[in-house]
C-alpha cells in the first residue's frame, strides 16, 4: 500500500510543481513586462534588478496560486489515473477515498508548511524592499512606511502622537499627548521633548502641560505617564497583516493594533495564517471523495468540473469569511477557520459515504 501512496505523491507533486511554477512565472513576466521600465529606473537601467524584483515578487505571486494549484493537481492526477482504467484497479485492492487521502496526507503537510513558510518568512522579508522601490502595486498608492513617519496611538480616551522614534519604537520624540475625558473631549494636553519606554511606562522628559480650563500651563523636567501605549516598530506601521509574519501579527494583537487598525484585524490574519498548514490537505480532501463515482473511467468531465466548483466555492466563502472578520462581524477564529471546518466536513461526509457502501 505505501508503494501505492509513494507514487500517487510522486505523481502529485510533479503535477503541483507544473502548475504552480507556470503560473507563477507567467504571471510574473506579465508583472516584471508591465514594470519593467520601472523597475530599471531603479539602478541605472541595471538587468540584474529585473531578476532581483522577479526574486522578491515571486514568494506573493506563488503563495496566491498555491491552493489552486493543489487542486488542479490532483484533478489532474484523478482523471488521468481514471481515464488509464487505474483508479479502478486502486479501489480494487481495498484503498478506498479515505485511505487514499491519509496516503496523500504526508505530501500535504509539506505543501502546507511551504506555504505558510512562503507568507510568513519570504513575503515578510520582500515586502520592505518593495515598498521602497515603490513599483506597480507597492507605488505610491501604498503606505509608505520609515523612521520619519509620524506615530499615533491610543490608550483608552489618550491619543499620542510622535514625530519620530528610534527601530525598536522604544524612544519618541516630539511628543504630544491629548487627554480626553469619556465624552471625548479635551482636559490637558501634555508635550514633551522626549520619552522613553522603561519598566512598561513612559518617562517624559521637558514636558509642557496645558490645561482646559484658562490657568497658566505648568513645566516640569520628568513625568511618568503609565497609559498602556507601544508604538509598532519602524517597518510595520503600514499595519498590513498580509506582509507580517505570525509573530508580528501576534505582537499587534497583544497591543491593541498600536492604534493603526482594530486588533480583530490582526486577529483574523494570525489565524489565517495558521490554516495555510492545513490548505494542502483540505485541497486533497476536496478532489479525492469526488472520484468515488467515477471507477469506470467515465464523467472525468464532471469531476474536474465539480472539483472547481467545489474549490471556487472554498474560495469565495474564504474571502468573504475574512472580509467579515476584518470589519468585526465575525470573530477572529470563526473567519478564518469556518470555511476549513465546513469543507473538511463536506469532503469528509462524502469520504465516510463511500467507506461504508
Amino acid at each position: 500500500m505505501w508503494t501505492i501512496g509513494l507514487l500517487l505523491s510522486r505523481m502529485l507533486i510533479l503535477r503541483f510543481a507544473m502548475i504552480v511554477f507556470g503560473v507563477t512565472a507567467f504571471v510574473l513576466s506579465l508583472d516584471i513586462v508591465t514594470y519593467a521600465e520601472d523597475i530599471l529606473a531603479l539602478h541605472d537601467n541595471d538587468l540584474s534588478t529585473i531578476g532581483t524584483y522577479a526574486v522578491l515578487r515571486a514568494p506573493s505571486i506563488m503563495s496566491s496560486f498555491m491552493s489552486l494549484s493543489i487542486l488542479l493537481a490532483t484533478l489532474m492526477l484523478l482523471t488521468e489515473i481514471s481515464h488509464h482504467s487505474e483508479l479502478v484497479a486502486i479501489w480494487g485492492a481495498g484503498i478506498s477515498p479515505l485511505r487514499m487521502i491519509f496516503m496523500l496526507a504526508p505530501l500535504a503537510a509539506i505543501l502546507g508548511l511551504v506555504q505558510f513558510l512562503l507568507n510568513d518568512v519570504a513575503i515578510p522579508a520582500a515586502a520592505p524592499i518593495l515598498h521602497e522601490w515603490a513599483v506597480g502595486e507597492y507605488s505610491d498608492g501604498r503606505i509608505r512606511v520609515g523612521e520619519d513617519d509620524p506615530i499615533w496611538m491610543r490608550s483608552g480616551n489618550d491619543i499620542l502622537r510622535a514625530t519620530g522614534s528610534n527601530a525598536s519604537a522604544t524612544s519618541l520624540e516630539d511628543v504630544i499627548i491629548f487627554r480626553r475625558d469619556s465624552d471625548g473631549l479635551l482636559i490637558e494636553q501634555l508635550m514633551a521633548d522626549t520619552a522613553e519606554l522603561v519598566d512598561g511606562r513612559w518617562e517624559l522628559a521637558d514636558v509642557a502641560i496645558y490645561y482646559r480650563e484658562n490657568v497658566q500651563p505648568s513645566q516640569v523636567t520628568r513625568l511618568i505617564y503609565s497609559g498602556l501605549m507601544r508604538p509598532a516598530a519602524v517597518g510595520l506601521r503600514s499595519g498590513d497583516p498580509e506582509e507580517m509574519s505570525i509573530r508580528e501579527l501576534s505582537f499587534f494583537v497583544e497591543n491593541a493594533g498600536f492604534g493603526i487598525r482594530p486588533p480583530h484585524v490582526y486577529a483574523t490574519w494570525f489565524h489565517k495564517r495558521i490554516t495555510f498548514l492545513l490548505i494542502g490537505f483540505l485541497m486533497i480532501m476536496i478532489a479525492v471523495p469526488l472520484a468515488g463515482r467515477y471507477r469506470r473511467g467515465g464523467g472525468l468531465g464532471l469531476l474536474f468540473a465539480a472539483g472547481i466548483g467545489l474549490g471556487f466555492a472554498f474560495f469565495v466563502l474564504d474571502g468573504i469569511a475574512m472580509t467579515l472578520g476584518e470589519l468585526g462581524l465575525l470573530p477572529a477564529w470563526m473567519a478564518a477557520w469556518m470555511p476549513v471546518m465546513v469543507f473538511s466536513l463536506a469532503a469528509s461526509t462524502i469520504a465516510f459515504r463511500h467507506e461504508t457502501l
